[in-house]
């Protein structure tokens, strides 16, 4: 378990613009330096679909993928990785393991909805 960070303010979380999409495509990401796939996942007519690179490949194949509702923070800046520039940060959480499983609702909800 690792320690907590130093404790921040609400302001400073709801800078952050934490989404719903789902995932429409996933594929190998052959050029990573670690085991990654390539994710295309729809955010709604506001946002659209956007790009990003996930290390989560000891819980997910691509094509199970596929459908799946996970949430994004899709206001960072894009960021390069390998060739691959990912526009949004695919929320997951570490098992026991230090494996990563993603983050999503129980319920299906409308792609795009802000956290709230």
């Amino acid at each position: 378990m690792t320690d907590l960070t130093p404790q921040t303010t609400f302001d400073t979380f709801m800078a952050l613009d934490i989404r719903i999409g789902t995932i429409v495509q996933a594929e190998v990401f052959a050029e990573a330096r670690k085991p990654a796939y390539k994710l295309m996942v729809d955010f709604g007519e506001e946002i659209g679909v956007k790009k990003s690179s996930a290390q989560i490949t000891v819980h997910y194949e691509p094509d199970e993928l596929i459908g799946k509702q996970v949430m994004g923070v899709v206001n960072f800046p894009p960021r390069q990785i390998g060739p691959v520039k990912s526009q949004v940060l695919v929320l997951g959480f570490e098992d026991a393991e230090g494996a990563v499983v993603l983050a999503g609702p129980d319920f299906e909800v409308p792609n795009g909805t802000r956290m709230s």
